[in-house]
Parts: structure tokens; C-alpha cells; sequence
């Protein structure tokens, strides 16, 4: 099964097996999800979401300062 991932300005098809998670990906890539959205197919999800085949993944870098 495949995926796309969108992050910055990167788009890449990625490939898996099984069950996977907004949170294994984030941790694959060694990525926080303290510093950025996740949205699945155009929607804001939660790290335990489930990514399917088809899916498209897209992490958001969470902009702030003072």
C-alpha cells in the first residue's frame, strides 16, 4: 500500500505494510508533534489516527515566537 506525504515543500510517495500511524510515521522521521498539525486528506487529525492506502499526509510546521 502507498501513501503520499507532503512536508515543507516536499511531496513523496511512500510505501507500507500493515497498520500504520500519524504517530509511526512522526517517530520514523524523528519528527514532534508539538510543532506541527498533521491533516489526512484535507482534515486536521490526531497522531493515533490511522493512514490508509491512497491517503495523503501532510505535516504543517507549527510557526510561533515572542
Amino acid at each position: 500500500m502507498s501513501f503520499t506525504l507532503k512536508i515543507k515543500d516536499k511531496v513523496e510517495e511512500r510505501d507500507f505494510d500493515g497498520e500504520v500511524t500519524i504517530k509511526d510515521l512522526l517517530d520514523e522521521m524523528d519528527l514532534s508533534s508539538e510543532t506541527r498539525v498533521t491533516k489526512k486528506n484535507g482534515e486536521i487529525v490526531i497522531d493515533e489516527e490511522t493512514i490508509e492506502d491512497g491517503d495523503e499526509i501532510e505535516f504543517i510546521q507549527i510557526i510561533y515566537g515572542g
